[in-house]
């Protein structure tokens, strides 16, 4: 599975439903708290352009203000609302460079993001992951279906990759997890060594919910064993902080 084709067709499946949504649904309030879908596509778009940035050598921390990553994204929002046409062309020019330029990319040279600099793949594969998340804010309020496919194996990957720096951010020293992952076509997608004291099990789609923050653990119908297994689940993030 290459993860610049399944960011592709992602973002593809993505800008085939927006193309299709009318000005009052632009402007309806999305899951993500405080944006309206227009808000959110306009995020995409500036963070698409980031990753522009990025190959110049600018951090997603220069840019915007205020005190965290979250802030700084909103008065970036908050600076640049302008009419749905011009924000859905703005993310629509954005993401075709940024996929560009992420594929032309040295791939053993990391990019400078958030917290430290990414490799091209594993940027990609955060796009990809904050893609499908928003996607969700965009669809879940208008009830349009946004079924899962198996593009979420990178995002389970992503989750799965960063537990150690999640269970640091815990204030937890990292500890060796299992999961065993049901995927949308029914295949089992495991990740981790196979003795590991602990394990997370169950759907692969409510294991990427649950690390994009889109659903809580205890509603995820997640299974977790050992000693580490609730603490990585409760811990587990698949986006850049």
């Amino acid at each position: 599975m290459d993860i610049f084709d399944d960011l592709a067709a992602e973002q593809d499946q993505l800008e085939q439903l927006l193309a299709e949504l009318d000005v009052v649904e632009w402007m309806t309030p999305s899951a993500a708290a405080g944006w309206t879908i227009a808000d959110v596509v306009l995020h995409l778009a500036q963070t698409e352009e980031a990753v522009l940035a990025s190959a110049a050598g600018t951090s997603l921390h220069d840019l915007g203000e205020g005190d965290t990553l979250d802030e700084r994204m909103d008065w970036m929002v908050s600076r640049e609302r302008t009419g749905s046409a011009a924000i859905f062309a703005r993310w629509q020019t954005a993401r075709r460079a940024a996929l560009t330029t992420l594929r032309s990319a040295d791939p053993q040279q990391p990019m400078p993001w958030a917290t430290s600099g990414l490799k091209p793949r594993t940027l990609a594969t955060t796009r990809l992951a904050e893609h499908w998340a928003h996607g969700l804010d965009i669809t879940d309020p208008l009830g349009i279906a946004y079924p899962d496919t198996d593009r979420l194996r990178h995002i389970a990957w992503l989750g799965h990759a960063t537990l150690p720096f999640a269970f640091a951010l815990a204030g937890q020293p990292p500890h060796d997890v299992r999961c065993e992952l049901a995927a949308p076509d029914g295949a089992v997608w495991s990740l981790g060594p196979d003795g590991a004291d602990s394990t997370i099990t169950g759907s692969a789609g409510a294991f990427c919910r649950v690390g994009a923050q889109r659903l809580a653990p205890a509603d995820s119908g997640l299974q977790t064993t050992g000693p580490h297994g609730d603490a990585a689940l409760a811990a587990l993030r698949n986006y850049a902080t």
